[in-house]
């Protein structure tokens, strides 16, 4: 890669804190050989940023949690517009799934925000230079991840196309606080038995043992709406 600022290292940061953003960009800025060219707080202005500064950008320190959006959207939307750049994702949590997520979108490397500043810069400066910062191991291990993950939203969507509209409506009867067959019975116009077939229908189809863990996982997957 060639650079245009004096030969150095040209960098974006994108991060919702700017008590974190600002003191990294003066530390990388005290480097001889690095350049921050262009800083965004959300994703919208990072896309906004980019947009102006593309040209200019090797490596892009990204963090996950951005107040518009997942810092994974803005590796994918980097991939596209700079293929060239790396982006070192920068991030306070520790999920391997939103890492793994990361990674698959194109992320070079993973870095908690803890580390120490000496090594985010070494990092930087390796990623610049082509060096591989993940092991092909942990590479292979996000991508199994991530499939599995897939393959856990499909089956649970899977298991939500199965509710019928009725059964979709005593879930929503459970998330009012009607928790009795009777009193869902009153709140449908149906009789006790026929709520009480729904439960169990339901119970079959969420492959869940409770009605609580019925309303678990409707309210965790939207079928269900709370006031």
């Amino acid at each position: 890669m060639s650079t245009e600022i004096c030969g150095k290292i040209r960098v974006m940061l994108v991060d919702d804190h700017a008590s974190f953003r600002r003191p990294l960009a003066f530390m990388l800025e005290r480097e001889p050989d690095l350049s921050v060219v262009a800083q965004a707080g959300s994703l919208a202005e990072a896309r906004e940023v980019l947009g102006d500064a593309a040209s200019k950008v090797d490596v892009v320190v990204v963090d996950l949690d951005l107040p518009d959006g997942s810092g994974v959207d803005f590796i994918s939307y980097l991939r596209s517009a700079v293929p060239r750049a790396m982006a070192l994702i920068l991030t306070a949590f520790g999920e391997r799934e939103r890492f793994a997520r990361a990674i698959e979108a194109g992320a070079a490397g993973v870095m908690h925000k803890s580390t120490r500043p000496e090594d985010i810069i070494e990092t930087i400066r390796r990623l610049y230079t082509g060096e591989q910062i993940l092991s092909q191991q942990e590479i292979m291990e996000a991508l199994r991840l991530v499939s599995r993950e897939r393959e856990k939203n499909r089956e649970v969507q899977l298991a939500i196309n199965k509710l019928t509209p009725r059964e979709r409506e005593v879930l929503q009867a459970l998330a009012e606080g009607f928790s009795s067959d009777k009193e869902i019975a009153e709140r449908l116009y149906v009789g006790a038995g026929t709520i009480h077939a729904h439960i169990a229908s339901i119970l079959s189809k969420l492959e869940v043992q409770s009605r609580l863990q019925a309303l678990v996982f409707a309210v965790r997957h939207g079928i269900v709406e709370i006031s």
